[in-house]
């Protein structure tokens, strides 16, 4: 069945959702995921599975179809645990979408024109008629960084950046590789952190070098320095840390 709104989708019903439903105020964020299986039909099915207890209110196949599978107002089971600023548990106040992709488990790759195409048509849509900032338009692994890699570095956020769709710095690339691999100080550290929880990144308290620091730090690469993800933070990182903040 096909939709006659802004958006042409294919609605497919998934029936994992909350009731009831929410009002538009609360829709805030925009969740960005890849599916992270190796079949596409097998993705679609699980997302529509009771058993599953996950879904989504879109998802992007490889050819750029938009299947609609949870109306907006209701609530999507495709955040988990999570936390941006001041939010938690974000299923509340965000839209998750899922993009046809194998992920790191199982041969991950670029995501192709269509599905950026078609994603880029379904966030203006979103951003416009629910008034969500760009820099709310985040990707899993921003707010699950202990658990989560999607979209991964692979994903083309600065694509999205130029379009206004995401939050992005405006540092050269001369610029930034001339900082790669310089040692920073125990108190840039405390710095780059503290800049990261100005971003919206959150559990951060006292530098342990402990693992979900560590993951953190690698969302943060993964997203703003994606061609090298080591988890460590160098004078680039909090070069480009000191740029969004």
């Amino acid at each position: 069945m096909r939709s006659k709104l802004a958006l042409n989708l294919t609605t497919k019903y998934s029936i994992n959702f909350s009731l009831p439903k929410r009002p538009k105020k609360k829709i805030i964020f925009i969740i960005i995921h890849y599916t992270g299986m190796k079949n596409e039909v097998e993705a679609i099915r699980k997302l529509c599975d009771y058993k599953s207890n996950v879904s989504s209110h879109y998802f992007i196949k490889n050819n750029g179809e938009i299947l609609n599978l949870v109306p907006d107002l209701y609530i999507a089971w495709h955040a988990g645990k999570s936390s941006w600023k001041q939010y938690k548990f974000l299923n509340k106040f965000s839209i998750g979408i899922e993009i046809s992709n194998p992920g790191h488990e199982h041969g991950y790759r670029k995501f192709n024109a269509s599905q950026i195409s078609s994603l880029i048509s379904v966030l203006k849509y979103l951003q416009k008629k629910y008034g969500i900032k760009s820099q709310n338009i985040l990707g899993h692994s921003d707010i699950a960084p202990d658990r989560k890699k999607d979209p991964g570095e692979k994903f083309p956020w600065r694509k999205l950046a130029n379009k206004n769709l995401c939050k992005w710095h405006n540092l050269s690339s001369a610029k930034m590789k001339k900082k790669r691999n310089v040692k920073v100080s125990f108190f840039e550290k405390k710095i780059f952190f503290r800049n990261l929880k100005k971003i919206g990144y959150l559990k951060i308290g006292k530098i342990k070098e402990n693992s979900y620091e560590i993951n953190v730090v690698k969302a943060f690469q993964r997203k703003f320095r994606q061609n090298l993800i080591n988890g460590k933070i160098d004078q680039e990182c909090l070069l480009i840390s000191k740029n969004l903040v």
